[in-house]
């Protein structure tokens, strides 16, 4: 039975995170600029949910490469008539102009089509391995549904502060209120190994500790990172405050690690910025998986 749920649960994992890479690159832009609503040559984003769900290859683009590839094809093969040759160069021209006109902003110099505009393997493998050791650690307990329903989002926004070291209001206060809610009906359903009310407790003692730091050294902790740690909190603080102060110290070392590692590498200075909400994270997903296992 647990091989059946780690398995269906790491196929969850792998589903969900082949959608997080073009969420990811639409919300990967600076705090001042509206979000991305087309690929990097210019065409508009469709499908589910207004375009923010699909994959990362534009079809447009691929259309259009594919175009270009047939005129010339046509062209270098056996020479054509004159009136043929001018429609050959005629239509690669105008897959050219297509997939080239940028995205309508005024200024942007115009960007060559391509098929592929964001990496697509990291997110769906974090995902995979993540929910896959969450089922393998919580077994059949109500509280595995919401880490479930959690973790694509965290892989979203720690694909987000890995690239533009941002953490977007949109989606860290709406997982906060996600994980309070969820928790809580958890807490209503027999056989599940937390508690509610430590859970917002733990919420609010690790976003509290968070702004503190904030307002200590501004320069050195967003306050994107302070909101990600008010839900973060919550999902650890349902297993306890063992949990909570367990999974946020982990955060702290694993991040230590990487910044000190950027340093012995000469990668990075001692007053380098490095984005704090992966390791965030990955601390937390440490702090649950012990405390599902104790629990």
């Amino acid at each position: 039975m647990y091989v059946m749920l780690t398995g269906v649960a790491a196929l969850w994992g792998a589903a969900t995170g082949l959608l997080v890479p073009r969420a990811a690159y639409r919300f990967s832009v600076e705090p001042e600029d509206a979000w991305r609503d087309t690929c990097p040559a210019g065409h508009p984003f469709s499908g589910v949910a207004r375009g923010w769900l699909g994959s990362t290859r534009c079809a447009a683009c691929a259309a259009g490469a594919a175009v270009r590839t047939t005129a010339q094809t046509k062209t270098a093969a056996v020479p054509a008539p004159p009136d043929e040759r001018d429609e050959v160069a005629e239509i690669a021209e105008s897959a050219d102009a297509s997939t080239r006109e940028g995205d309508g902003r005024e200024g942007e110099p115009r960007t060559e089509p391509v098929a592929r505009y964001a990496p697509a393997v990291l997110a769906p493998v974090a995902g995979t391995l993540g929910c896959a050791a969450l089922a393998a650690a919580t077994g059949l307990r109500p509280e595995l549904a919401v880490w479930l329903l959690l973790a694509p989002v965290a892989v979203l926004l720690a694909t987000i502060d890995r690239r533009v070291h941002r953490l977007p209001d949109r989606l860290t206060l709406p997982l906060a209120g996600a994980a309070v809610v969820l928790l809580g009906g958890a807490a209503l359903l027999p056989e599940h190994a937390g508690s509610w009310l430590s859970a917002l407790l733990g919420g609010l003692a690790l976003g509290g500790f968070y702004f503190l730091l904030f307002l200590i050294n501004p320069n050195g902790m967003g306050f994107g990172d302070v909101k990600l740690a008010l839900s973060l909190g919550v999902a650890l603080g349902w297993y306890g405050w063992a949990v909570v102060f367990a999974g946020g110290f982990a955060g702290f070392v694993l991040g230590a690690v990487y910044g000190f590692g950027l340093v012995i590498l000469r990668r990075a200075g001692r007053r380098t910025g490095i984005p704090f909400g992966p390791f965030m994270i990955a601390g937390a997903l440490l702090g649950i998986l012990f405390g599902g296992l104790a629990a």
